[in-house]
């Protein structure tokens, strides 16, 4: 008999589910928000750890053949690659296959000149405007701190690259747009960036969407705090000071106030002095 009821409740404890996710989904894009990125794994997430370095490296390799089309990253210049991802002279050849505009020289002309270390990465568009027209008027933003203007900004990027789908049945999408749950209001004006083998990384890792996906995010996320690992390793260093002083501060105190903390004081009347 229990057998007979259960499976009469278990389709309707499924779509009853279905259902409320499907509403879950509509009042999230009613409310104009997407929805709330998993928490992924990251090997920096602890205290105590440090990015990704490899990752970083297949990270440039999926922003400089995929991602650099569209978007700029302003804040980072070939130097930071050195001894983060690349040697010094892999950055300075990886600069050397763009050429920027300097002068002007002793004729008052600009010029052209391969890069060097101390140049910025280019941006794909000479402006705004440029960039808009390209993009059906969407403007693609930097992405120098991308991962510290979104609330959790690792796992909400990594959830938008592999996000891409199709809409739900009821949920318009305009013409030129993408359906992403994750992305605010459901419709994303980038198109789906990142298709299995898109590209060969050079250490032989396949180029999986996801792989693509956490590689990038790594590189943005190294992208908005360079300073990321130099901090943590000076947080540990400073801890291990601190410790290796507290046991001497400790027992330093313990002895000095030793004797302020044990004596007794009595008050006694004027006149009981000496009796």
């Amino acid at each position: 008999v229990w057998v007979k009821e259960m499976l009469r409740i278990v389709p309707a404890a499924t779509a009853a589910f279905a259902g409320a996710l499907a509403l879950r989904l509509t009042r999230v894009h009613a409310d104009g928000a997407g929805l709330h990125p998993p928490a992924y794994p990251w090997s920096h997430r602890y205290p105590w750890s440090s990015y990704d370095h490899a990752s970083i490296r297949r990270g440039y390799e999926v922003y400089s053949q995929v991602c650099s089309t569209c978007h700029s990253l302003d804040r980072i210049a070939y130097r930071n690659l050195v001894d983060v991802c690349f040697t010094e002279e892999e950055a300075k050849a990886l600069a050397a296959e763009r050429d920027f505009e300097d002068g002007p020289n002793a004729e008052g002309e600009m010029f052209e000149r391969p890069g060097k270390l101390t140049d910025y990465f280019p941006a794909p568009y000479a402006n705004e405007e440029a960039a808009r027209a390209a993009n059906n008027g969407a403007y693609p933003p930097d992405l120098s701190l991308m991962v510290k203007a979104r609330p959790d900004g690792t796992n909400y990027i990594m959830a938008l690259l592999n996000g891409y789908q199709d809409p739900p049945a009821g949920f318009n999408v305009r013409e030129g747009l993408s359906y992403n749950p994750y992305f605010v209001g459901g419709a994303i004006a980038m198109p789906q960036p990142l298709t299995n083998d898109k590209l060969e990384f050079d250490d032989g890792t396949r180029a999986s969407i996801s792989q693509m996906s956490k590689d990038v995010t790594t590189f943005l996320a190294w992208a908005a705090e360079p300073e990321h690992d130099e901090r943590k390793r000076t947080f540990v260093k400073s801890m291990i000071i601190t410790s290796i002083i507290a046991i001497p501060a400790l027992f330093y105190k313990k002895t000095k106030w030793s004797l302020i903390k044990t004596r007794v004081v009595s008050f006694v009347k004027p006149g009981q002095i000496g009796h």
